[in-house]
């Protein structure tokens, strides 16, 4: 308990350190422009290729489970798109993100500072907090709401394949499900948690690196309770705010 409360304790600290004016504003745009590409564009890969079959999976899934003639034959692109919309390509996705950004960023951070990169620039004078960890939140919260667009765009063509290239469900039936009831609220609600999500991961991730102290290993572990522990507070942001804002 005791230890639990160090921890929280030291990532406020952290964060309170982390959100100050930097003090080169050149070199933080650099640092930003490196990490939108980093932390954003490279991940665009792996949502596009997890949503199209998720996408996909859900859509065969959904007429499986929903083949009963009182139902409408719409439901499928409906439940498709609902899923999508509320939680997969919002709670899901990050979660997978964890995996990647959490990890690559607590081993990048952890590996500065068992190879005293980080002391350096602490003495220097350099905030070191600020200059490492600012961009990389910031970055992955702006990239994060695109990268949940995309998703739903995706994940619904990979429904519409299942249309299209297979017998399962016509695709006329699929777009008048993906289309009816439609509410925009839940795109918003979507990219609301999107934007918690990714300061959760950016954050404790930095956290978990910054206070890597020791060798190699301790790099590996940190990785691991970044990627473990951001997980873990997403799930229960999740249910938080799904209590709040539906």
């Amino acid at each position: 308990m005791l230890k639990s409360l160090q921890h929280v304790g030291e990532y406020f600290l952290l964060m309170f350190k982390v959100f100050r004016m930097p003090d080169r504003q050149r070199m933080f745009w650099r640092q930003y422009s490196r990490e939108l590409e980093k932390q954003g564009l490279q991940s665009l890969p792996i949502v596009i290729i997890i949503s199209i079959f998720i996408g996909a999976i859900l859509t065969i899934q959904a007429k499986t489970n929903t083949e009963n003639p009182l139902l409408p034959t719409y439901t499928t692109g409906l439940l498709t798109r609902e899923t999508l919309l509320l939680e997969f390509s919002s709670t899901i996705l990050c979660l997978i993100l964890a995996g990647k950004v959490g990890s690559n960023i607590a081993s990048e951070i952890g590996t500065m500072r068992i190879t005293e990169q980080i002391d350096a620039l602490d003495i220097m004078g350099v905030n070191s907090a600020n200059y490492l960890i600012l961009p990389k939140i910031l970055a992955f919260v702006t990239m994060m709401p695109f990268l949940v667009i995309i998703s739903i765009a995706v994940g619904l063509v990979g429904g519409w394949g299942v249309g299209e290239f297979t017998d399962i469900i016509t695709v006329a039936d699929y777009l008048v499900g993906i289309q009816y009831a439609f509410n925009p609220y839940f795109v918003w609600y979507g990219i609301i948690k999107s934007l918690v999500f990714a300061f959760i991961i950016t954050s404790m991730s930095s956290y978990y690196g910054y206070y890597a102290y020791g060798g190699a290993l301790d790099v590996g572990r940190a990785s691991t309770n970044a990627v473990v522990n951001s997980s873990v507070v997403i799930l229960f942001a999740d249910l938080l705010l799904t209590k709040l804002l539906l």
